[in-house]
């Protein structure tokens, strides 16, 4: 065959020909078969982004005006604490939160949702780790469900569901009265103990069978969670999870390489993190300690 009759035939091959003789491009494979009782659940926070996406929410929120500088030197002060441990502290995680309500009080719940996505743009998008949005989409493209379980506020967590193609999210949920943040948490914060219980609720709800489902976090603050699926997976964990992965045989996986913190420039985030923290110490002084 000439040469130009085998590009023929490959123009062929790419192509279907249709009803009444028309050609149509290949249709894309279809999508897998749901797989009805098995789901994933990630931890947001140093699991599937890096440090606290709070803290990156806050710097966009600073930039709108929304608070102070003042304010975010107090948020980078925990955001350094967060990066030099690897450890999440509850009372940490609390105040972080009720302080993000308070910034968020009588403010319009749509505006919060519009200014997510714009965040999510400007700034988390470059902070996803590629290893676990991987593993996300691996089981996505099993026909599992992906669920993303967090402390951080439920608006921003289904905005990062969303703009990753996942399920949905569970976060800590703000009240709300006619479309207008109250500044008030409808329970408690979705922390520890408190994410177990709603995986369980969600698995009641959807009809998993949480043997077969996995979890992936990186602080040992989530063992609750972890213990509660037939899999556990530490995504860059911190030392206290990491000893207990190690003795009860969970998969460890660790994204923080050497080259990605040299790219991502952790010295200057050190360096930044230490200025942050005395100015939010000086700031705690003028405001006398409130």
């Amino acid at each position: 065959m000439s040469e130009s009759g085998d590009r023929e035939a490959e123009a062929e091959s790419e192509v279907l020909v249709g009803e009444h003789g028309v050609l149509a491009e290949a249709s894309p494979p279809p999508p897998p078969p749901p797989d009805l009782t098995a789901a994933a659940f990630f931890d947001v926070d140093n699991t599937l982004v890096q440090g606290s996406s709070l803290v990156h929410f806050a710097r966009g929120l600073a930039a709108r005006k929304y608070f102070t500088y003042g304010d975010l030197a107090r948020f980078g002060y925990a955001q350094a604490k967060f990066q030099l441990t690897g450890r999440e502290n509850s009372d940490d995680v609390a105040a972080g939160r009720t302080k993000a309500l308070a910034f968020i009080e009588g403010r319009p719940t749509s505006e919060l949702a519009t200014v997510g996505e714009e965040i999510y743009d400007e700034i988390i998008a470059d902070k996803i780790w590629s290893g676990t949005r991987a593993l996300a989409q691996m089981h996505l493209d099993a026909g599992q469900q992906v669920w993303l379980v967090t402390a951080t506020p439920y608006e921003l967590a289904a905005t990062i569901a969303d703009k990753l193609g996942l399920t949905g999210a569970l976060g800590t949920v703000a009240e709300s009265v006619d479309g207008v943040f109250t500044g008030r948490l409808v329970g408690d914060i979705l922390h520890g103990a408190g994410k177990a219980h709603a995986v369980r609720s969600l698995a009641i709800r959807e009809g998993l069978n949480l043997r077969r489902c996995t979890a992936y976090s990186d602080s040992f603050n989530d063992v609750p969670m972890l213990s509660l699926v037939g899999t556990a997976v530490a995504i860059n964990p911190d030392s206290a999870l990491r000893d207990l992965a190690r003795e009860r045989g969970w998969e460890i996986r660790d994204f923080r390489t050497a080259r990605k913190a040299a790219r991502i420039g952790v010295p200057s985030a050190l360096a930044l993190g230490a200025v942050g923290g005395a100015l939010a110490a000086v700031v705690s002084r003028r405001d006398g300690g409130h």
